[in-house]
């Protein structure tokens, strides 16, 4: 609650399934099932780079 009292944007996906954020260079997933979308974003990350 402090995070979203001070701007914060809080999300989150069904428990176990992919949720990936991506906000400027932050780059996160939410758990294990986020993780080829995670690397998929990161990767498009460098390409824009």
């Amino acid at each position: 609650d402090m995070l979203k009292e001070n701007t914060a944007t809080y999300t989150r996906g069904d428990d176990w399934a992919p949720h990936i954020v991506v906000d400027g260079k932050l780059i996160t997933g939410q758990n294990p099932a986020s993780s080829e979308g995670a690397a998929k974003a990161v990767v498009q990350a460098l390409q824009e780079a």
